[in-house]
């Protein structure tokens, strides 16, 4: 995790060493290796394969940078909002198996996460590895507790993920168990969640057609985030009456086949736009956000964007309510 702050235990009167120990790592998915081979020089006295990350006797004069070979995360990396944070927390019984002193049991792993908007925090469902739901269960010594959560990111700013794990610890003498307490402590770890990509919109009424209302809508992407990204969809909900026409490269056009989605690397910006026409026999809904908006402005609808990272995962994103003057 990004960064750990701790808390003094709970319900403990002595204070002695915990018998279970908590490791939290943030599930994310590998990236190819890659490799940089060095020149092909006999003054070197170096082999060109020694520093590649994947030697293969077969393409000894292969100069492709990326490698079959799949590194895992080296760090937490950066957190964006739109996207799913996952991560696994597990709890580990210490004891030695040689141990007749005490044994655990009950160990339950509890979690919280901490938003901007919601500072006291809400409980996360956790799951086991093979998507059972969450309880207590007594590990034997060397053995783990593994729960997976998941959150979708909705807020930029700082979170908090506060896991509490509780375990009952039971003292053995002579054969028989006795003085079995419940035993608390509780970790915080905190992150930052982070745009990814940066919307800027413009908007404008066009010049009435049949008598019915036109509006163009504008929309500038830029990717803020360190790595590139496939954008799979940009659409508009448009509110009623209004109907929504797409003038992006998902626009049909004959002769031309299909068209790859768009790919952008950091700090590439990429401008969509939209036809919003009225649509006839269809009334206008007064709601919160007509109401809002007020008489001077008219609400045209909400911009919805989907996009994928280099590997695969899945992100979206939903704008507020874009308006235009009437």
């Amino acid at each position: 995790m990004a960064h750990q702050r701790n808390q003094p235990s709970m319900g403990d009167s002595l204070k002695t060493p915990h018998s279970v120990s908590l490791k939290v790592l943030r599930l994310s998915r590998p990236s190819l290796a890659m490799q940089y081979p060095l020149p092909n020089s006999p003054e070197l006295g170096i082999s060109p394969k020694a520093s590649l990350a994947y030697p293969s006797n077969t393409n000894t004069h292969d100069k492709f940078i990326l490698s079959p070979a799949l590194n895992l995360p080296e760090a937490f990396g950066s957190a964006y909002v739109g996207e799913t944070f996952s991560c696994t927390l597990c709890a580990n019984n210490e004891l030695l198996p040689s141990d007749n002193t005490k044994s655990i049991s009950g160990v339950r792993i509890q979690g919280d996460m901490q938003t901007p908007s919601n500072p006291t925090g809400s409980p996360l469902d956790l799951a086991g590895a093979d998507g059972e739901l969450d309880g207590a269960v007594s590990p034997a010594p060397g053995e783990s507790l593994q729960r997976i959560l998941r959150f979708e990111l909705k807020e930029e700013g700082n979170h908090v993920l506060a896991v509490t794990v509780t375990y009952t610890e039971t003292a053995l003498g002579e054969g028989k168990a006795s003085g079995g307490r419940v035993r608390t402590f509780r970790k915080l770890y905190q992150f930052v969640a982070q745009q990814l990509l940066s919307v800027r919109t413009k908007a404008g009424e066009l010049s009435q057609k049949d008598g019915m209302s036109r509006y163009l809508l504008e929309a500038q992407l830029e990717n803020t985030g360190e790595a590139a990204v496939c954008l799979e969809a940009v659409t508009v909900n448009p509110k009623p009456p209004l109907g929504s026409t797409s003038l992006n490269w998902d626009m049909p056009s004959p002769g031309f086949g299909s068209i790859h989605a768009p790919v952008l690397t950091p700090r590439d910006v990429i401008q969509v736009a939209f036809l919003l026409d009225q649509q006839p026999n269809v009334e206008e809904s007064h709601d919160e956000a007509s109401t809002a908006a007020g008489d001077s402005r008219k609400v045209l609808g909400q911009l919805a964007i989907q996009w994928r990272s280099a590997l695969g995962d899945r992100g979206s994103l939903s704008t507020g309510w874009l308006t235009s003057r009437r």
